[in-house]
């Protein structure tokens, strides 16, 4: 199936346009929400614990149906699947705005999550599509540029709007930055194919199984506990009902999860990368903020400008490396971006309570060095190993790979970090201990060489994948030397 064909090419930036601004609101809807939740607590009336359900909804929505929707876009059509996603999104960011009570916020943030999903699953897709392969690094680095951006505007956005306006203006800012994307659509975006294949729904159920056991097991399980026996009976069936779906997706012959992209080594390696990449990320983001509020004690609008720094080089930094991939290849960026965030992890390991702000600053900007050289380049490894027919799993593949790490990230760094700080002082803790910065620096330090480790795999990897596209390189222009000579 051919969606796209070049005559696409001249409308090119503004269909990028459309694509990144979408994924911009979601980023800006996802952190500007994280702001308000103390405010929606207070006015809704009900308790932080049941608020973060805001939150949780929206997320598990996401990564429970994106596969069905990736899926869906090489069957339907993307462009079809994405402007379905914008109305979605658009209509349940209005409903948001006037819920009064906390089940219908939660209502309409999952419905909001299905159409996050639906555009989420193909914007990547998209792009590939419509960017010839020497363009395409750029454009991709322009949408982690965007996304960057977006993660950055959201925090401070947030505040001031429920500084000045009710929480419900932080839904219906989504109104018209949706309405106004979906009509520019209409007129840049091409007509959409589709064939007559069919969705496989068995697998849609059971990998909906696979991530609502999972995530919910994962969250309830910091409050309760990991050994309590519905917390481990939800991860037992989270993984019984994966084996069953791989199983199911092996044998079908239009499986939701089509298998065989994964046997392209360059697709399976870049997707672990991006795993480990954004467990590491998230995890390292977890920290930061109780490291420069409760150790160093700073305000949290200091704390706030710290943490701008590292979304604010990606956002610069990311199209630039996108455009030299297009130039220099993919893979030797992804390498180098691994090695300069482990090395910022490895720096961050040394922080303690009496570090300067400006060194905290400068090793923050070496992670985000790293993380703005391997996002671009990976994504376009990732997008650019796979037929156009399959560009739309895995796409959603790819998004789901990046919500499910950031997931794993916070669980991993938060439970590590307890264990060690309870180590440290000699009893069970989770949460931080007033006046013992010491114990706080001790789990914080563990967390970064763990992450060292975890980010160390990647670039290993990175480098054997390297030498083996060398060696391949260098193996067929010897041939090539000696049919020459031959002749």
């Amino acid at each position: 199936m051919k969606e796209i064909n070049k005559d696409i090419y001249k409308n090119k930036w503004p269909i990028l346009f459309v694509v990144v601004s979408m994924s911009f609101m979601a980023c800006i809807d996802s952190s500007i929400v994280n702001v308000a939740l103390p405010v929606m607590s207070k006015k809704l009336s009900v308790s932080m614990a049941s608020i973060e359900w805001v939150i949780v909804s929206y997320v598990m929505t996401i990564c429970s149906i994106i596969l069905i929707f990736g899926r869906l876009g090489d069957i339907k059509g993307k462009i079809r699947v994405f402007r379905f996603g914008i109305v979605i999104f658009t209509l349940a960011s209005f409903m948001c705005g006037f819920s009064n009570n906390l089940i219908q916020l939660v209502f309409f943030r999952i419905v909001q999550g299905i159409g996050a999903a639906a555009y989420m699953a193909n914007n990547q897709g998209i792009i590939t599509q419509v960017f010839p392969k020497n363009e395409r690094g750029k454009a991709l680095g322009i949408l982690g540029s965007f996304v960057a951006m977006g993660t950055l505007i959201g925090p401070p956005a947030g505040g001031f709007i429920i500084s000045v306006m009710e929480w419900n203006y932080i839904f219906l800012i989504n109104v018209p930055l949706g309405i106004a994307a979906f009509i520019l659509g209409l007129k840049v975006f091409p007509k959409s194919e589709s064939n007559s294949e069919k969705i496989d729904m068995k697998g849609a159920v059971l990998f909906f199984i696979v991530v609502i056991c999972l995530f919910t097991a994962l969250t309830w399980g910091q409050k309760i506990g990991y050994n309590n026996p519905i917390i481990i009976l939800g991860f037992v069936v989270s993984i019984i009902s994966f084996v069953i779906f791989i199983k199911l997706e092996d044998k079908i012959n239009n499986p939701l999860l089509q298998l065989d992209i994964f046997k392209n080594n360059v697709f399976s390696i870049s997707l672990f990368c991006a795993f480990i990449s954004f467990v590491c990320l998230s995890a390292s983001g977890i920290l930061i903020p109780f490291y420069l509020q409760d150790t160093l004690k700073l305000t949290s609008r200091t704390a706030g400008v710290i943490m701008m720094v590292q979304p604010l080089i990606i956002a610069v930094l990311s199209p630039l490396s996108g455009n030299l991939s297009d130039k220099i290849g993919s893979e030797f960026l992804t390498f180098l971006g691994l090695i300069f965030t482990s090395m910022g992890f490895l720096l961050m390991s040394f922080l303690n309570e009496k570090s300067s702000i400006m060194l905290i600053i400068s090793f923050v900007s070496v992670i985000a060095l790293g993380n703005a050289l391997f996002q671009p380049s990976n994504n376009s490894l990732i997008m650019s190993s796979v037929p156009k027919d399959k560009l739309g799993i895995a796409g959603s593949v790819n998004s789901l790979t990046r919500n499910l790490g950031q997931i794993f990230g916070v669980t991993l760094a938060t439970s590590f970090l307890y264990v060690c700080m309870s180590y440290k002082i000699g009893y069970h803790v989770v949460d931080y201990i007033v006046g013992r910065d010491d114990v706080f620096i001790y789990g914080m330090r563990w967390v970064y060489a763990i992450l060292v480790i975890i980010c160390g795999m990647g670039w290993m990897l990175t480098a054997f994948r390297l030498y083996k596209s060398k060696t391949k390189a260098d193996l067929n222009t010897e041939n090539y030397k000696k049919k020459i000579s031959r002749l």
